[in-house]
């Protein structure tokens, strides 16, 4: 097999395609809930914390000189990153537990009784014909 036809069978696999899915999902969430806590999160916080706007929060440990820009410890836009973090891991948590609980609930049905097999069928029928006997 060539290594073409190998790389095909195995991108075609469904767990790399389902993979794909995911990050692709994964990565346009991450801009949903960055945007969220950016803009509506982190501005209630910093009203309710004194007026504070939390992404030009910084330290200046060296002042701009000439062409060259301040040099600036942006601890404010860490905060925001931990807030963006905390929301999709709890988003993801509830994500899953949803799907560990439809997973509990299908193991919980009771299976379906095998149907019996032609040997236990014509064992059936030859005891009703002796019980009529």
């Amino acid at each position: 097999m060539g290594m073409l036809q190998e790389f095909r069978a195995f991108a075609m696999r469904g767990n790399v395609i389902d993979l794909a899915v995911g990050v692709i999902i994964g990565g346009a969430f991450g801009k949903i809930v960055s945007s969220l806590v950016a803009d509506v999160v982190m501005p209630l916080v910093g009203l309710l914390v004194g007026g504070v706007n939390f992404s030009h929060l910084a330290i200046t440990l060296k002042d701009a000189a000439g062409d060259h820009p301040a040099v600036l410890l942006s601890y404010g836009k860490f905060i925001q990153a931990s807030v963006d973090f905390v929301i999709i891991a709890f988003a993801i948590f509830i994500a899953i537990k949803a799907i560990n609980q439809l997973k509990k609930k299908e193991e919980a049905a009771p299976a379906p009784a095998p149907a019996p097999s032609a040997e236990e069928k014509l064992l059936t029928e030859i005891r009703d014909l002796l019980k009529k006997s």
